[in-house]
C-alpha cells in the first residue's frame, strides 16, 4: 500500500464499497471540517479494475472502496471553490494492490464499522457478497473481531423477504419482531405483510408474533424434562440460532406429563413426605409456605407454567402446618420408611415379569392382535402413532377432499367404530390419544369383547387414519385391493384451478375429446381447454359425455404423460415396485409354504381363544 494525492476527477465509488449505489450518504456531520481543513484521513483506493471507465472516471482512475462519505464531502466543497474560481484539492489516498474483490469489500466495511455504525441490513449485503467471494464464517468473524453468531445472526437476514429487511433497515420493525420473522415460512412472511398493509387488521409484533406464528402456544426447547432428541419430537429454530421451538405443543406436553410423573415417583422414592403437582392454573408462593426438612416432612411441590417451564421447589411445608407442629398439635413426621426393595431390584422385578408375558403372549395372538390395536389407537411410551393430518394450505384443495365420496365413505366408517369404541361419534379420528395407561387397559378389555369381523373393522379404520399420503404403502394397498378411482372421484373446480401446465391440458383434452380436437385445439389458451374437458365430463354444450375418467397420474396403477418426470404417484408407485421386486420376485404358488392368502370371510365369531375378564 502507498499513499498519493489523486484528483477528484480520477476518483469514482467502487461498487464493493457498502455505501455504492444508495442515495449521497450524509455528510453534515464532517462537511465543516472538509471546507476547514480539507480531507486529512485518506481514503482507501485502488486501481480501476474494469476495462471501462466507471462513472465517468478515467481509465487510469481509481476507485473507492473505503471513504465515500468523505469523497462526497469532498466533491460538495470542490463544487464549492469552482464556484468562487478556485481549482479544488486533491483527495489524500492509501492505495491498494490489485486483489480480489473480497479484501475490498473488507476494508470498507471495517472502515465504515469503526467510523459510522452500519445498521444490520447493509452488514448483511456485505457479509453476504465477502460469502459469495469464498470467505468462511469464521473467515469473516476473525477480520472484524465479531463473534460468529454476529455473522450468523446478520447473515440469517438473507432469509427475510426483502420487504421485510427494507422494514427493518428503516426501522420500521423492531429486532425482536425481525427475530421472530425468521421463524416463520415464506407463505407466513406474506401474510404478516399482508397484514401490516391493512389498516384494519390486527398486526403482531415480538411476543405476540411468535404466538400467531406457531398458531398458538409456542414451547421453548429448553423448558423439557425429557431427552428432547431421543423424544423424536420436531423443533424449529430461529435463523438467529438462540432459540428452539416445539412445532407440536400437545406432543410436548404429552412427553413433559409423563416426565413429570417420572420426576414425582422419584421424589416420593426418595424418602420426601410428597411431591405435590401445582399445575398451570394454580400458583405456588413461597410465602405461603415454609422450609421444612425431608426427616421433618417437608414436600416437594411441582411447579408447572402454562408456558411449559417447570420449577421444582424442595422442603417446604404450609405456615399453618408449620404453627400446629410448633404448637405440638401435629407431631413431627417420622423418618419416612426405607421401601422393602430398592429401585434397581424393582427394575430386576419388572423386566423378569416383562419376559414371561410377551414369551406367553407369542401363544395367543388373538390376544396380541387386540393389545396391538389398543396401542394403535391409545398411544404408548414405546410408540409414536399419528393420524395422517392431511394438510393443505389451498382453502379449495381442503374443500374438495371434504366433500369427495371417499372421504364420505370414510366416515360413515369411522363413526360406526367410535359407536362400537364407545366413544364420542364426534371425536375428529379413533387414533391419536395420549398413551394413558387406564385408557389403554379399558379399551384392551373392551376389544376382548368384540368378535374378529368387528375387530377386522376397527383396524380398517385404524390403518386408515394412519397410512401416509403419497407413500408406497398407498400404492402397495390399491393395487393389491384393486382400487377404481373413478368410484371415489371426479374432476372437481380445485382440479382444474391446479392444472395450468398447457401440455399436459393438451393431453387430457386428446384422452377425453380425441386426438383431432387436441390438435385443433392446441393453440387456444388453457381456459378454452379446460371448458372442453368440462364439457366432455359433464356431457354438455352437444359434446358427448365421458364416464368415469381419471387422470393417468390418479390411477392405479399411476403413470405420466411424459418423460418429464416429477410426479410423486409415479415414484410411490416405483418404490412399491421395487419393494414388491425384493420380497416376491416372481408371482408366489398360494400353495407353497410362507404364502400370503387372502384373509378368510368371517362369520363374525371371535378367531381367537376365549379371554375371561375375571379370574
Amino acid at each position: 500500500m502507498k499513499l498519493d494525492f489523486i484528483p477528484l476527477d480520477k476518483l469514482s465509488v467502487s461498487k464493493t464499497n457498502m455505501r455504492y449505489g444508495k442515495r449521497p450518504p450524509d455528510v453534515a456531520d464532517i462537511l465543516p471540517s472538509v471546507r476547514k481543513r480539507g480531507v486529512i484521513q485518506p481514503v482507501i483506493v485502488r486501481p480501476n479494475p474494469g476495462p471501462e471507465p466507471v462513472q465517468g472516471c478515467a481509465l487510469d482512475g481509481y476507485e473507492i472502496v473505503a471513504g465515500a462519505r468523505r469523497f462526497t464531502a469532498a466533491n460538495i466543497v470542490a463544487d464549492e471553490r469552482r464556484a468562487e474560481s478556485l481549482d479544488p484539492e486533491p483527495m489524500p489516498c492509501a492505495i491498494l494492490d490489485s486483489g480480489d474483490d473480497a479484501d475490498a469489500v473488507e476494508a470498507s466495511l471495517i472502515e465504515n464499522i469503526a467510523r459510522l455504525d452500519a445498521d444490520e441490513v447493509t452488514q448483511w449485503a456485505t457479509f453476504t457478497r465477502l460469502v459469495k467471494e469464498g470467505r468462511s464464517i469464521c473467515e469473516i468473524a476473525a477480520t472484524f473481531g465479531l463473534p460468529e453468531l454476529t455473522i450468523k445472526r446478520v447473515l440469517a437476514l438473507g432469509n427475510l423477504l426483502p420487504r421485510i429487511r427494507a422494514l427493518y433497515a428503516k426501522e420500521e420493525i423492531d429486532r425482536a419482531t425481525v427475530r421472530h420473522l425468521t421463524l416463520a415460512s415464506k407463505s407466513q412472511q406474506k401474510a404478516w405483510l399482508a397484514l401490516a398493509d391493512d389498516d384494519n387488521a390486527y398486526l403482531p409484533t415480538g411476543h405476540q408474533l411468535k404466538a400467531w406464528l406457531f398458531g398458538g402456544q409456542s414451547v421453548p426447547v429448553g423448558f423439557a424434562l425429557f431427552d428432547v432428541e431421543a423424544s423424536g419430537l420436531a423443533t424449529i429454530a430461529d435463523l438467529f440460532g438462540e432459540d428452539r421451538y416445539f412445532t407440536d405443543a400437545e406432543a410436548f406436553w404429552t412427553a413433559q406429563d409423563a416426565a413429570i410423573e417420572q420426576s414425582r415417583a422419584a421424589y416420593i422414592e426418595a424418602g420426601w413426605a410428597d411431591a405435590v403437582i401445582v399445575g398451570p392454573d394454580q400458583y405456588f408462593s413461597t410465602w405461603e409456605y415454609q422450609k421444612a426438612a425431608k426427616r421433618k416432612g417437608g414436600r416437594v411441590y411441582i411447579d408447572v407454567r402454562q408456558s411449559g417451564e417447570v420449577t421444582f421447589h424442595e422442603g417446604y411445608i404450609s405456615h399453618k402446618e408449620a404453627a400446629r407442629i410448633a404448637r405440638g398439635e401435629t407431631p413431627t413426621a417420622d423418618k419416612p420408611k426405607r421401601p422393602e426393595i430398592t429401585s434397581t431390584c424393582q427394575t430386576y422385578i419388572d423386566l423378569h415379569r416383562h419376559a414371561a408375558v410377551r414369551a406367553a403372549l407369542t401363544g395367543h395372538p388373538g390376544i396380541a392382535l387386540r393389545l396391538m390395536v389398543a396401542h394403535a389407537i391409545t398411544g404408548s411410551p414405546l410408540w409414536r402413532i399419528s393420524p395422517e393430518p392431511q394438510t393443505t394450505r389451498k382453502e379449495a384443495v381442503r374443500d374438495s377432499l371434504d366433500n369427495s365420496r371417499a372421504e364420505a365413505a370414510f366416515d360413515e366408517h369411522r363413526r360406526a367404530v367410535l359407536g362400537l369404541l364407545d366413544f364420542d361419534a364426534d371425536t375428529p379420528t379413533v387414533t391419536g390419544g395420549n398413551a394413558d395407561e387406564y385408557g389403554l387397559v379399558g379399551l384392551f378389555l373392551r376389544l376382548l369383547e368384540i368378535p374378529d369381523a368387528a375387530l377386522m373393522d376397527v383396524i380398517a379404520i385404524v390403518m386408515g387414519e394412519t397410512l401416509a399420503s403419497g407413500s408406497a404403502a398407498v400404492e402397495a394397498v390399491g393395487m393389491r385391493i384393486g382400487v377404481d378411482m373413478a368410484d371415489y372421484w371426479q374432476a372437481d373446480d380445485a382440479f382444474f384451478e391446479l392444472i395450468r401446465d398447457k401440455e399436459m391440458l393438451g393431453h387430457i383434452v386428446a384422452e377425453v375429446a380425441g386426438d383431432a380436437v387436441a390438435e385443433a385445439n392446441k393453440g387456444e389458451k388453457t381456459k378454452v381447454m379446460k371448458a372442453i374437458v368440462r364439457d366432455h365430463l359433464d356431457g354438455a354444450n352437444g359434446r358427448t359425455k365421458v364416464e368415469g375418467w381419471v387422470p393417468k397420474w390418479m390411477a392405479f396403477p399411476p403413470s405420466a404423460y411424459t418423460d418429464r418426470g416429477g410426479v410423486g404417484t409415479v415414484a410411490a408407485n416405483a418404490r412399491a415396485e421395487a419393494a414388491r421386486a425384493i420380497e416376491q420376485p416372481s408371482d408366489p404358488d398360494p400353495t407353497a409354504p410362507g404364502a400370503v392368502a387372502a384373509p378368510p370371510e368371517t362369520d363374525g365369531e371371535t378367531g381367537c381363544e376365549p379371554v375371561p375378564l375375571a379370574a
